[in-house]
């Protein structure tokens, strides 16, 4: 159950909770675009009224910089843009990068020797972003199915040692089978501690993993505080799954959408309906209209 829901905040917290609200902080996938890959119309215009309040609003997301993009633009943000959980920070205005914190060549190394384990190889397509280009062994059904949501196109390099003359900034691998994630996540969670790498699932099948002090929680941080100089009661964020959980529990208001797995749900302050249904938008009218 959620911390709290509709029903649990009385109506002079709910105001006294929101009218200190200057930064909403937007997930993609799942949050602002489900199955069209696009923002719908209802949260488009939910999210310019918020803007017309003058609370800001800024994307952060495990895409790609260039894939997310259009999203950023989409919305008018005037802010940074934080892609790849965070690790990527960049403002498309300035084209200035304010963070770019990657994964060590010997980390990625050992990460592809464990996904070329004869009983992984074939049932993972393995995907190394660097410098805000995608890597990939070869093109597998699944990397085709991203590429096409991504908008971006991916670089077949046969053995992917050769990408590594630069580090990545974050690595993917991609299952159909939620299990093998499901059995990937815990089992290289037990072989590296969280000060040496950040793991975690987008979508529950999607394992990635990047540099240890990146997730969305240090990233919105850093925006709130260094570049705005706000404080966390002045943050609103909205999430769907694992990869937002730091930074629900980071923020002032943490919602999580209707499609958001219970774990998710349960640390977040109130529960707005799923993404199919304008979730984003019914949030951003409660606590911001």
């Amino acid at each position: 159950m959620p911390k709290a829901s509709a029903t649990h905040l009385a109506s002079t917290e709910h105001q006294s909770a929101t009218k200190d609200i200057k930064l909403l902080v937007l997930d993609i996938d799942g949050t602002i675009a489900g199955h069209s890959n696009t923002i719908s119309e209802p949260v488009k215009q939910a999210i310019i009224a918020a803007q017309a309040r003058g609370i800001q609003v800024a994307i952060a997301t495990g895409r790609m910089y260039r894939s997310a993009l259009r999203f950023h633009q989409d919305i008018g943000s005037t802010l940074p843009l934080m892609a790849y959980q965070g690790a990527w920070i960049q403002d498309p205005i300035t084209q200035k990068i304010h963070r770019h914190w990657t994964v060590s060549s010997e980390i990625a190394h050992k990460l592809l020797d464990y996904f070329e384990q004869p009983e992984l190889r074939s049932l993972l397509s393995v995907h190394f972003y660097i410098n805000d280009q995608l890597y990939v062994r070869e093109v597998t059904r699944e990397t085709k199915i991203y590429a096409e949501r991504s908008g971006i196109t991916p670089i077949p390099v046969g053995d992917l040692r050769q990408a590594l003359t630069n580090e990545p900034t974050k690595i993917l691998a991609l299952c159909d089978d939620t299990d093998v994630i499901e059995k990937l996540l815990g089992n290289l969670r037990l072989q590296y501690t969280p000060a040496e790498l950040y793991l975690t699932t987008s979508v529950a099948t999607f394992f990635e993993a990047t540099n240890a002090s990146v997730n969305k929680g240090t990233a919105v941080r850093y925006l709130a505080e260094e570049l705005l100089g706000l404080e966390l009661a002045n943050v609103m964020a909205i999430g769907d799954n694992f990869n937002d959980v730091e930074m629900l529990e980071y923020v002032g208001l943490g919602v999580a959408m209707g499609n958001a797995p219970a774990g998710v749900q349960a640390i977040a302050q109130w529960v707005a309906p799923n993404v199919e249904e304008d979730g984003a938008a019914v949030a951003i009218e409660k606590f911001l209209l």
